[in-house]
């Protein structure tokens, strides 16, 4: 009898040819990267182009990718596509990723497209200053907004999750109070951060507390949603 776990490495192994068909017909732009999601700490297990985001095999899931664990979005959809994301090194990309599912319903891998738009958005940059100049830019114009970090480690994952946060208060945890801190945990938890292992040992030492303090804000969560 084939186990569940053969059965699932049968299924994305199956992708792997797709991840070199996909990087050979696109070309060095694209980045096509596949997951496992048996370990979102480790979750890349065949990439092409890595040098775009500058990840490569054993790397983890992006902040995106916890985020749909933590909603179950790929209940209602089969994949996401024409959405923004940030690597590291800053540059600007154009992703799609496709959400791997066995017999059951359940997902067990993603395959992701990053189409690298720097050249491109620079192209449409020195365009746009040449009509601006002619043309006024309108005020109140938004910025575009990054949904997705590619990070190439852990640690730089969870960090970059963090900050963000942390970014939307002026407080320090010492002036924080117990809601606010509350309040913290919930948004962290909300992104899936607390599916990293290690996470409810970073969170509390950034909050200046104990893992045990963490645990329970996540277990009051819990309740207030039932």
């Amino acid at each position: 009898m084939i186990s569940i776990q053969n059965k699932k490495n049968t299924i994305l192994n199956a992708y792997r040819s797709l991840v070199d068909f996909l990087a050979d017909f696109l070309g060095n732009s694209y980045e096509i990267v596949l997951h496992d999601l048996s370990n979102v700490e480790a979750s890349i297990i065949a990439i092409r182009n890595g040098h775009i985001s500058g990840r490569e095999i054993g790397g983890p899931l992006t902040d995106l990718g916890l985020k749909i664990l933590r909603e179950k979005t790929y209940l209602e959809k089969d994949y996401l596509a024409n959405y923004l994301g940030k690597a590291g090194n800053n540059k600007i990309l154009r992703s799609a990723t496709y959400f791997i599912k066995n017999n059951k319903g359940e997902i067990i891998g993603m395959l992701c497209i990053n189409q690298d738009l720097t050249n491109i958005l620079g192209v449409k940059r020195y365009f746009d200053e040449m009509v601006e100049s002619v043309f006024p830019k309108q005020p109140n114009v938004q910025e575009l907004n990054y949904p997705e970090h590619f990070s190439v480690s852990l640690k730089d994952l969870l960090h970059t999750i963090l900050n963000e946060i942390f970014a939307s208060t002026t407080l320090t945890p010492e002036r924080m109070t117990l809601e606010e801190k509350i309040s913290i945990v919930q948004k962290l938890n909300a992104r899936g951060v607390f599916l990293l292992k290690g996470a409810v040992t970073e969170v509390a030492k950034l909050l200046g507390t104990s893992e045990a303090t963490i645990y329970r804000y996540l277990k009051n969560n819990k309740k207030s949603l039932v």
